[in-house]
């Protein structure tokens, strides 16, 4: 009982509770009231037939006639009778002597006594006392009189006051509901408003807004006050946030971009140590190379990312998709021998950074490249959709993606199985910022990427990019690119 009371709307309990209060306040005014007004109505009932069966027999004078053996009654009974009442002269015996109206009904015979006895018989409140027969020389007998009036009429009054106490009782306590419910709504319009302005500022993730502040100066307006201030410190510790992840994002692209200098210079005097050294020298500095390619790759991905967190916008160009395809598996050529390569190109121009599409072309082909076994089928194509976007499609008929890894596939240093070589021959060689690189590359250019699970196994991703209405054609592919895409096929 309690469990479900609590579950109920604030507004609800208050008015509840309330409407309650009222009901048992109105219950005990209305017992009292009822009792007291239901005992008055009977008593002034009572007091009035015993008032009436009192003054009655003063008015009727009964003559003993020992002519005729029968006593005479003057004034007529129907002439002192009121309305609705009943009234009988009995001999002591209980013989009927005289009653009005004629098919009055038969009480009961009192026994004789001095005084009245009063009876409630047959639905009459009956009064019944003792009158005097005179005659020549004073009193010679006595005869009942019995006076009785219907008790329906003061009964049903005092039905008719129990039930509109009754009424009254239920109206005052919905009445009471209603305006509780009323009152309890204007009270909680201002806890509305404040739900309402969090809802705001959650949906628009702006801690900026402005609570509203309620006039008075109550718990709802401390607690006003309260969310206004968390507000300001959270807006203020999400400044302060931004402006260190940016300042984060501007330490990493510069750092990366710094570092690619030396690290060209390195490669390159490693390159010429590893022509010219002989035996352990030779592939002592050949690790070493490899080891700085890995470097490399990995700072210019960090780069890439860097620029893509602080929306730095590299400039755009028409380009076409498939001599993209094209040049990424030219590149790829010498790691990707183990593996049968298809391309189904078709042109699909679109208007971005030529350098970043070759990148995400580069490491979807790796990714499948290393994540498959040997003699995998890998199928590469590209086409221009009805619906204006530009397609980039690579799929294989390898394992295809775990169901557990599906959902973080293009997050940041998420890695999956695989041990085919990398372009720089290394085994392993996954940071885990490739296809986050996609991602990245795909969104930067106001499209998406993803993924779709083929059957009976393999992978497929998908790039859609919005297609460009240039009519200018990219310059065709280099004829040593053509060619090694030509064998790939």
């Amino acid at each position: 009982m309690s469990a479900g009371f609590d579950r109920l709307p604030i507004r609800v309990r208050l008015a509840g509770v309330s409407a309650l209060l009222t009901f048992v306040i109105l219950c005990a005014f209305a017992l009292a009231i009822g009792s007291l007004t239901v005992h008055r109505i009977r008593n002034d009932f009572n007091h009035d037939v015993s008032e009436t069966a009192r003054y009655l027999p003063n008015e009727l004078k009964v003559v003993g006639n020992p002519l005729r053996g029968r006593p005479e009654i003057s004034p007529e009974l129907q002439d002192i009778a009121t309305p609705g009442s009943v009234i009988r002269i009995l001999y002591l015996g209980g013989s009927v002597l005289a009653q009005y109206p004629d098919n009055a009904p038969a009480f009961e015979t009192p026994e004789f006594t001095v005084g009245s006895q009063v009876k409630a018989e047959r639905g009459y409140r009956v009064i019944t006392s003792i009158v005097p027969v005179t005659g020549p020389f004073g009193t010679i007998g006595h005869l009942y009189f019995q006076y009785a009036r219907k008790l329906g009429p003061t009964e049903a009054t005092v039905h008719r006051v129990e039930l509109f106490l009754v009424l009254g009782v239920l109206a005052g306590s919905m009445l009471a509901l209603a305006a509780g419910m009323a009152i309890a709504r204007r009270a909680m319009a201002p806890i509305a408003a404040l739900t309402s302005s969090a809802a705001e500022i959650a949906r628009t993730r702006d801690p900026s807004q402005h609570i509203p502040q309620p006039l008075a100066d109550d718990e709802v307006a401390e607690l006003a006050r309260t969310l206004e201030g968390m507000l300001r410190e959270l807006d203020a510790a999400r400044a302060e946030t931004e402006s260190t992840l940016a300042r984060q994002r501007q330490f990493v692209a510069d750092a990366s971009h710094e570092l690619r200098t030396p690290l060209t210079s390195v490669l390159a005097n490693l390159e010429l140590l590893a022509d010219s050294l002989h035996g352990e020298q030779a592939e002592a500095a050949r690790s070493a190379l490899r080891s700085s390619q890995r470097m490399r790759r990995l700072v210019a991905d960090l780069l890439l990312l860097a620029r893509s967190d602080a929306a730095r916008v590299v400039a755009h160009e028409p380009c076409d998709l498939a001599q993209v395809v094209v040049e990424a598996a030219a590149e790829l050529g010498p790691v990707s021998t183990a593996h049968e390569i298809s391309l189904d190109i078709h042109p699909a121009p679109v208007l971005g950074a030529r350098d970043e599409l070759l990148r995400l072309t580069i490491n979807l082909i790796e990714n499948a490249l290393r994540h498959t076994p040997a003699g995998t089928a890998i199928h590469i194509s590209t086409l221009t959709t009805p619906e204006g976007k530009a397609q980039l499609v690579v799929e294989d008929e390898g394992p295809g993606v775990p169901p557990e890894l599906a959902p973080t596939l293009f997050e940041r240093f998420v890695r999956g199985a695989g041990g085919a070589p990398s372009r720089d021959g290394t085994v392993g060689g996954s940071f885990g910022l490739g296809l986050a690189i996609v991602q990245a590359v795909a969104g930067s250019h106001g499209g998406v990427v993803t993924l779709e699970q083929t059957e009976p196994h393999g992978a497929r991703f998908i790039v859609r990019l919005p297609a460009t209405r240039d009519e200018r054609q990219p310059p065709p592919a280099q004829p040593r690119e053509a060619a090694l895409a030509q064998r790939l096929v």
